[in-house]
């Protein structure tokens, strides 16, 4: 077996470019939010979705335990809203705007994509977890040009 570290790892899976997304939820202490790009479609019949949050992040537990979540897949003019939400300090809600969905979880508009979901599973996966939702309700714009993560740069596609 070849030897490396996390970081090799991590660089590595960096040279697969992703779709950026937001997850918020609402907690007692109000709403949180969270940068990933973890996240998969996963089955059509019925309904799900995975995203996976790090076990070190603080929102760990609020996304591991919230009824319901929304998945915010962001458009190109997004990556402000991605990279407030990227990192590990006072959540920036007061500095964008957003709205109560329907389930009374927080709400960017503008974004490529709106999936609202269920929580339908919570799966070990190492230092994450593997959160599936089942999907509720869904807004799509089809116009929309998707924010793209690759070797920690946001490119514009081609």
């Amino acid at each position: 077996m070849t030897e490396f570290s996390p970081r090799d790892l991590r660089d590595a899976c960096g040279a697969f470019a992703t779709g950026v997304t937001v997850v918020t939820c609402r907690t007692d202490a109000g709403p949180v939010g969270i940068t990933a790009n973890s996240f998969s479609s996963l089955s059509l019949d019925p309904p799900l979705v995975m995203w996976a949050p790090a076990r070190r992040s603080a929102r760990f537990e609020a996304f591991t335990t919230a009824e319901a979540f929304t998945i915010h897949i962001l458009n190109a003019e997004q990556q402000g809203l991605a990279a407030g939400f990227a990192g590990s300090g006072e959540e920036p809600f007061a500095l964008h705007d957003w709205a109560d969905g329907p389930d009374g979880v927080p709400e960017f508009g503008g974004s490529a994509a709106i999936l609202r979901c269920r929580l339908h599973a919570v799966h070990p996966g190492g230092d994450h977890a593997i959160v599936v939702g089942e999907v509720t309700g869904l807004e799509h714009d089809a116009n929309a040009h998707p924010l793209v993560f690759h070797a920690g740069l946001y490119p514009k596609l081609a």
